[in-house]
């Protein structure tokens, strides 16, 4: 099937940088070489992870393409406006009670530094804020992740706290550094209208 050119230019899911889509089941080659970045993956996932199969990471990505709600979070990839696969996130422990949730991204090693993973928070974080109606994203770095920390302060993340020692890895205990932002925060740092009636 032929499929006509998508005009993208009225599409909320991109910006001068990025576009967002859906993760697919085809997407797990990307996701597989990204496991074998060790250093990285200790950023994200605060452990060292065992040696990464084909299998296993075939199956997660299926479980978590195309919005699959028994998934509980929303898995997206990240590409440049060339079509490349320049990374994954997904929005997480979504609290629709307290108006609270969280994200988790890694970029590809060769895509770091070029800007694309501020700017795909920057959308996420306005669908979380604007169109979700959630109030409070919460987050937190590994001691010694400097790119991710640098990345949240530049789109308004106040540090909020240090959990001191609660991280071992690399033989050593680290501390888990937490970072937070609410809605009018962000809306203020990026002159977005706050059209919230307040409860």
């Amino acid at each position: 099937m032929i499929m006509k050119k998508i005009d993208y230019k009225n599409y909320y899911w991109q910006d001068d940088l990025v576009r967002l889509r859906a993760m697919k089941p085809e997407d797990w080659e990307e996701h597989y070489y990204n496991c074998f970045d060790s250093k990285a993956r200790r950023m994200l996932q605060y452990e060292l992870e065992l040696p990464p199969t084909i299998e296993e990471n075939k199956e997660v990505i299926e479980s978590f393409s195309n919005f699959k709600p028994e998934s509980k979070r929303l898995m997206f990839t990240i590409e440049n406006l060339e079509g490349t696969n320049v990374g994954a996130f997904n929005l997480n422990s979504i609290d629709e009670r307290n108006g609270t949730f969280s994200i988790g991204m890694q970029i590809g090693r060769e895509h770091r530094g070029k800007g694309y993973g501020t700017a795909a928070m920057q959308i996420l974080l306005d669908y979380a804020f604007n169109e979700r109606r959630l109030n409070k994203f919460n987050v937190s770095v590994i001691e010694g992740n400097i790119g991710s920390a640098t990345m949240l302060e530049k789109l308004g993340c106040i540090q909020e706290g240090i959990r001191r020692q609660m991280i071992f890895t690399e033989g050593k205990y680290k501390d888990e550094i937490l970072y937070g932002l609410t809605r009018n925060e962000f809306n203020e740092k990026f002159n977005l209208a706050d059209n919230f009636s307040e409860l």
